[in-house]
C-alpha cells in the first residue's frame, strides 16, 4: 500500500490485541514503527518479531499513558530516531465496566486516565510537530459504547463520548493544516479488554459475546489500515464496525 510505505507511526497499547494486529499489518505493508506499552517484554517480542520477518525498521519504548511525562519522551524519542511523525495512534485503553451503584471510583479514574487523558496527552505532544510538518494523522480507538449507553457502562461510554468530541474537534481546528483525524469505533472485539472488568456477572457476559460472535482484533486492524492508506485530501473522520452476528445497537 503505497500511502503507509516508510511511514513513521506510533502504537499505543501495541502489546496485544488491536495494537499488535495493526503493528503486524502495518510492517507488512513497509511502515516504520514505534511500538508503546507497559509491558517490556511483550513489546521486545513483537518489535523483535517484525523486524526479522518484514525487513522493516521497528522500535520500542515502554510507556504508561496516564503518565504525561511517559508521552512526552515517547514522541521525543520517535523523533530522535526517525526525524518525523507521520501517525499516532491512541489505542491504549481500558474497559473495567460495572454498575454506577457499586461506586468503584477507582476504576472510573483508570478509565478517565487511559482512554481519556492518555490520549490528549499524545495530541498534545504531536500535534505541534505535525504542524511543522504540514502532515499528519493522529487515530484513536473509540467504541460504539460512545455512540450509546448500556447498563454498566456509564463511565465508560462517558470517556468514548468525549473521545468523539475531542477528535472532531481536532478536526475542526486543524482544516487546511494537512492533519487527518479518525475515529475508530468497533463493536464487541476478542481483544482483552474484558479481563479489566471486575464484576464477575459483567465479565462473564462480555467475554461470551466477544468469544462466540465479537469483531477479531484483524477486522478493527484493516479499518486502521484503510484509514491510513487514504489519499492525502482524503480524510476518513469515523469508521463504525460491528460483527454482522451481533447486537451492538
Amino acid at each position: 500500500m503505497e500511502n503507509i510505505q516508510g511511514k513513521t507511526i506510533i502504537i499505543t497499547g501495541a502489546s496485544s490485541g488491536i495494537g499488535k494486529a495493526t503493528a503486524t499489518k502495518l510492517a507488512e505493508n513497509g511502515a516504520q514503527l514505534v511500538l508503546a506499552a507497559r509491558n517490556e517484554t511483550k513489546l521486545q517480542e513483537l518489535t523483535n518479531e517484525l523486524a526479522k520477518k518484514f525487513k522493516i525498521k521497528a522500535i520500542y519504548k515502554v510507556t504508561d499513558v496516564t503518565q504525561e511525562s511517559d508521552i512526552k519522551d515517547l514522541v521525543n524519542f520517535t523523533i530522535t530516531n526517525f526525524h518525523k511523525i507521520d501517525v499516532l495512534f491512541n489505542n491504549a485503553g481500558l474497559m473495567p465496566v460495572s454498575l454506577l451503584r457499586d461506586g468503584k471510583s477507582n476504576e472510573w479514574e483508570r478509565m478517565i486516565d487511559v482512554n481519556l487523558k492518555g490520549a490528549l496527552y499524545g495530541i498534545k505532544y504531536v500535534l505541534p510537530i505535525m504542524e511543522k510538518q504540514h502532515n499528519g494523522h493522529i487515530i484513536t480507538t473509540d467504541s460504539v459504547a460512545g455512540h450509546f449507553v448500556g447498563a454498566g457502562s456509564a463511565v465508560y461510554s462517558g470517556t468514548k463520548f468525549a473521545m468523539r468530541t475531542i477528535m472532531e474537534g481536532l478536526r475542526v481546528e486543524e482544516v487546511g493544516n494537512g492533519i487527518k483525524s479518525t475515529l475508530i469505533s468497533p463493536g464487541h472485539s476478542q481483544t482483552g479488554l474484558a479481563s479489566t472488568i471486575s464484576d464477575k456477572k459483567l465479565k462473564a457476559d462480555v467475554l461470551k459475546s466477544e468469544q462466540e460472535t465479537g469483531l477479531k482484533a484483524e477486522d478493527v486492524a484493516n479499518a486502521v489500515i484503510y484509514a491510513i492508506n487514504t489519499p492525502d485530501n482524503v480524510g476518513i473522520n469515523e469508521v463504525i464496525l460491528r460483527s454482522t452476528n451481533q447486537r451492538d445497537y
